[in-house]
């Protein structure tokens, strides 16, 4: 752990609380669509089940890199009639807007407090999925310390191709055993770890609501595995 100089973290669901964040602003969506009687949970899960098999077309090749944004946007359209909702009923302005839930995320409790401690001994950068702007409008205004905005835009790739990882490390300047990867999930760690990055489990297990069944608890023997950042912080010794 002495070697460790820079901590990336994955945002969606580590950082934020998507399914709470997007099931929020879509509940206002669908009332003024007459669709209340849809559980807004059920609408961010279906919207977010959409998310890696987008991702899969661009790590396959079959699709160029795409920003997140624009995904986001056609997966929503795609669902929008599986949830009832005719799309020409839909203003375009009101599409945008919903769109821009993703950057509207709230932080989970700890997450503002134990970053600005693991940004005392630190650098502390995102590494995730997201597109530029959707990360630095989700920094302003959850208040996300970070020192820098990295990613799938910045590296030119997407987790958890070992191109997102390896380049990422690369534009930090730094071996893949000086940084480490932080996050909810068994499988983007144990990506960062082939990649011989350093790993840190931050347990979630509301990220999917009050039924999740994955990522409870850690699978694999990772470098630290912990319940919050201020944890991990006291890990660390900061």
């Amino acid at each position: 752990m002495a070697n460790i100089r820079a901590l990336v973290f994955d945002v969606f669901g580590t950082v934020v609380d998507w399914r709470g964040g997007v099931a929020r602003e879509a509940e206002k969506f669908l009332k003024r669509h007459a669709a209340d009687a849809l559980d807004p949970g059920v609408f961010a899960d279906a919207w977010r089940a959409r998310y890696q098999p987008a991702m899969e077309e661009m790590r396959s090749g079959r699709r160029p890199f795409t920003r997140l944004d624009v995904l986001h946007r056609e997966n929503l359209e795609a669902i929008l009639p599986e949830m009832g909702i005719d799309l020409e009923d839909v203003a375009e302005d009101e599409l945008a807007a919903l769109n821009l839930a993703w950057h509207r995320l709230d932080p989970w409790p700890d997450a503002v407090a134990g970053l600005q401690r693991l940004k005392r001994g630190f650098i502390i950068a995102p590494l995730s999925n997201g597109n530029v702007i959707l990360m630095l409008d989700m920094a302003k205004r959850a208040g996300l310390p970070w020192d820098a905005i990295l990613g799938a835009e910045v590296a030119g790739a997407c987790k958890p191709s070992p191109q997102a990882y390896l380049r990422t490390v690369d534009i930090l300047g730094m071996s893949p055993g000086e940084v480490m990867m932080v996050a909810a999930h068994n499988s983007d760690l144990a990506a960062a770890r082939r990649c011989g990055l350093k790993t840190a489990f931050v347990a979630r297990p509301r990220e999917h609501g009050p039924e999740q069944t994955s990522d409870l608890v850690p699978l694999e023997d990772w470098d630290i595995s912990v319940g919050s950042f201020l944890e991990l912080a006291e890990a660390l010794g900061v």
